[in-house]
């Protein structure tokens, strides 16, 4: 395939901002997707099209396909209140409901308020769900946009109360075996996971390290761990695009690609709060975001998700391109913010050419 603009974009990438390795992934409509790998890992092992990378946040993606599926099917509707099913939760207030969580607008914090303290004791999904349980709001429902975690784990605890099986198990039912993606959240991948460079804080270098450890992927987090190839990680994002073509009604798909926040303010924090944040059910929708990871010659309906890890996917549906990157270092260092928009217009610009 003729990917030299792109290839040349993510070889300046690389160099520039020191990182080992990045696959870039890439497919127009119903075509399957095409794979670009240069480099190679934190420990040395070479990036190709089969390497399993940790997707961090896009596993948000993963987790609301689970409860958008379960809407289609109507085992849940979309404005459930979180008293529904958990009544005794801190945070099930008026207001506090399926939809505000998977936009991020239930008013909770961002994440678990002790996570740091908790991080590194033996613990379980079951016991962080307990912890989720426990949080309290931060604001009213409907406020504000505060990107976060927690909300996230509510969902997957949704999910199980409805499924009636672990997370771990509905989401291989409900999003990976009907998308046949090859994905572990929780159970340790058959091959090494490519080890991400340029992990902070004061865990890194120790048998705990967030991203490369195995205690990190045994947590089984719903909102960070899930443990997949860069082409499985494409079909989340592809699935909010309709493909496979009956993964999801065409009605709740376009709902859930249709920001939900009303111009509310907010976002991530720092750098990335906006006056309007715009987001859907799951997707942040670029809109006229400044900064964001999208190109400016990209739609401002594009939708998708970025994650730590130095990763992310979007789609953009007026030109039916679906793009994801994927590098070997944390994006801590803002490599994927400053490069990621220069690879997503190479991309953009040759799948349209090719039209």
């Amino acid at each position: 395939m003729n990917m030299s603009e792109t290839e040349s974009r993510t070889r300046a990438a690389m160099a520039k901002f020191n990182v080992p390795g990045i696959t870039v992934v890439t497919a127009r409509g119903e075509q399957a997707s095409e794979t670009l790998s240069i480099g190679v890992d934190a420990a040395g092992a070479p990036v190709g099209a089969s390497s399993l990378f940790i997707i961090a946040s896009l596993t948000k993606l993963a987790t609301a396909l689970c409860i958008l599926r379960l809407a289609d099917a109507g085992a849940l509707t979309l404005d459930d209140a979180l008293s529904k099913y958990f009544p005794d939760a801190a945070s099930a207030r008026a207001g506090v409901t399926l939809r505000t969580m998977l936009c991020h607008t239930a008013g909770l914090p961002p994440d678990i308020p002790n996570a740091d303290a908790l991080y590194g004791t033996p613990l379980t999904w079951n016991e962080i769900a307990q912890e989720c349980l426990r949080v309290e709001l931060e604001r009213a429902p409907r406020t504000r946009v505060v990107y976060g975690n927690v909300g996230y784990g509510l969902l997957a605890m949704v999910v199980e109360h409805v499924t009636q099986d672990n997370f771990e198990t509905a989401l291989q039912k409900l999003t990976l075996q009907p998308l046949r993606i090859e994905g572990y959240l929780g159970s340790e991948p058959p091959r090494a996971p490519m080890k991400i460079a340029d992990v902070r804080g004061r865990h890194a270098g120790t048998n705990i390290e967030p991203f490369n450890s195995r205690y990190y992927r045994a947590l089984a987090l719903p909102w960070s761990q899930l443990v997949m190839t860069a082409a499985d990680a494409l079909k989340l994002v592809r699935a909010y695009a309709g493909y496979p073509r009956l993964f999801l009604s065409d009605a709740l798909r376009q709902q859930a690609t249709t920001s939900q926040t009303n111009d509310l303010p907010g976002g991530y924090g720092g750098p990335f709060s906006y006056d309007k944040c715009a987001w859907g059910l799951g997707v942040d929708i670029k809109d006229d975001k400044k900064p964001h990871w999208t190109p400016p010659n990209a739609s401002p309906r594009v939708f998708g998700h970025a994650g730590a890890s130095g990763c992310v996917v979007w789609h953009d549906p007026d030109a039916n391109v679906s793009w994801g990157i994927f590098g070997t270092r944390t994006a801590d260092n803002a490599w994927l913010m400053r490069a990621g928009p220069k690879i997503g217009a190479a991309l953009l610009e040759r799948e349209t050419r090719n039209v």
